[in-house]
């Protein structure tokens, strides 16, 4: 009996120690939804000079590999923005990739941040790195993060220390039809 038992705790404490890490289950609800496209809403207050006003707002899940996700978030029939993920070490890299319609890199992009830690497997931060910094420098202090549940996943931005706020909230509950590929990943 104490052979058992002695058996099982191995058995259990083997078990536990290869669950896969936050920011890879992070991934994995991600992957779920790989080839898919969602409409979304503005979370945030909406003023009367905000560019997402009045927009269709769609995320296209368009490319999964074992290290990364890439997410176009088109804006009316602006297909500019591209949201890309990828895992890093033990860490998760959000940048966002923006293009020109003939497909060149527009001068900001590229920004983003690196997790500090593996995070939950439903919410991942990317505090602004040091490109983001050296690029934007207005923008040092920002802050986003992503949620992903089984119903909705949220695009959120934070400029610490200011009013600037953005929120979008996608649902996951129902299939919506792509606006095609973004500008330059044809």
């Amino acid at each position: 009996m104490r052979i058992l038992f002695v058996f099982l705790l191995f058995l259990t404490s083997t078990l536990l120690a290869q669950e896969a890490p936050a920011n890879e289950k992070f991934l994995d609800h991600l992957r779920k939804h790989c080839g898919k496209s969602y409409e979304g809403e503005l979370v945030t207050p909406v003023g009367p000079n905000d560019p997402f006003a009045g927009k269709r707002l769609v995320m296209h899940v368009v490319a999964c590999g074992e290290d990364y996700v890439h997410i176009p978030f088109f804006v009316g029939d602006d297909k500019s923005r591209t949201w890309v993920i990828t895992k890093e070490n033990d860490r998760l890299k959000l940048k966002h990739d923006h293009r020109h319609e003939d497909g060149s890199e527009d001068k900001v992009t590229q920004y983003g941040g690196l997790t500090s830690n593996t995070g939950m497997e439903n919410i991942q931060f990317f505090p602004a790195d040091q490109e983001t910094t050296d690029l934007i420098p207005y923008a040092a202090t920002n802050v986003w993060w992503i949620t992903v549940d089984d119903t909705s996943f949220t695009y959120n931005l934070r400029r610490m220390g200011s009013d600037r706020f953005f929120s979008v909230k996608f649902d996951l509950s129902k299939e919506v039809e792509s606006p095609g590929p973004a500008w330059g990943w044809e």
